[in-house]
């Protein structure tokens, strides 16, 4: 078949178009690489190796366009490439040469992760490796980067956390806000060591105002139903399953029971 005419469209693509009225879409390096012109003949042959070619390319520009939204890791375009139905040995080749090109660079990826995570995220460093390590990098250079944070970011980090715990569970006893903040650091990846330096230093609350509230909540779901030491007993019961110091219960509920009976 001969080439009849082109037609230019976006991203350096062209509709090549054929005397038999077929026609294909190529990137330009397909067509200087085959000095594909108008009347040029082309071969069955040499067909299958123009669309070879250009299948590459075609897989190149998706990377290309998927790496300009953000950074990615070889295993992300990997898995982008692979939903196009694209052949691993050429997922490789595309991979090799945005490597080539400084598309795909660890070490940028790597400091642009963590830099995001720590400045704009609640992560600790625990839960940004595990990130990491799931992307596809090496634990030690994921370490080496780490390991540049100083204490005090992460500690900061903490402190902030904290507080805002705080004021979002401002009815809890210190025990268990203490135990529920801590475990959501956990979670977040924090180091326990740097978790008990700020927790008993920061969550020190006068937990006897929240007490009082609760006393009040309690007393007004039950005393439909109980009355006297079985309403006060049931009352510092369910205080005490809450996390309440004891001592703080009776001496509270005992000057509650005696304003309100």
């Amino acid at each position: 078949m001969e080439i009849v005419k082109f037609k230019k469209k976006k991203n350096n693509l062209y509709e090549v178009i054929f005397n038999n009225e077929t026609s294909l879409n190529l990137y330009d390096e397909t067509i200087i690489k085959y000095n594909l012109l108008a009347n040029k003949k082309v071969s069955n042959s040499l067909l299958k190796e123009i669309l070879t070619f250009n299948n590459f390319f075609e897989a190149y520009y998706k990377a290309i366009k998927y790496l300009n939204i953000k950074l990615r890791t070889r295993q992300e375009i990997a898995k982008y490439l692979r939903k196009y139905d694209f052949e691993e040995e050429l997922i490789k080749k595309v991979i090799r040469k945005l490597e080539d090109e400084k598309y795909i660079d660890d070490d940028i990826y790597l400091q642009a992760y963590i830099n995001d995570q720590v400045n704009l995220s609640l992560k600790g460093p625990f839960l940004i490796k595990r990130e990491l390590l799931k992307l596809g990098f090496k634990e030690d250079k994921i370490d080496a980067y780490l390991n540049k944070i100083m204490d005090e970011i992460w500690l900061d980090k903490i402190t902030k956390i904290i507080g805002k715990k705080i004021k979002a569970n401002h009815n809890l006893s210190t025990q268990v806000l203490k135990i529920k903040t801590k475990q959501y650091l956990i979670n977040q990846g924090y180091e326990s060591k740097l978790i008990n330096l700020k927790i008993d230093k920061i969550l020190v609350i006068d937990e006897k105002d929240i007490l009082q509230k609760e006393i009040i909540k309690e007393y007004r779901k039950l005393s439909r139903k109980l009355k006297d030491e079985e309403l006060k007993n049931k009352i510092r019961y369910n205080l005490y399953r809450k996390g309440f110091n004891m001592s703080n219960i009776d001496e509270i509920l005992t000057n509650f029971f005696k304003i309100n009976n």
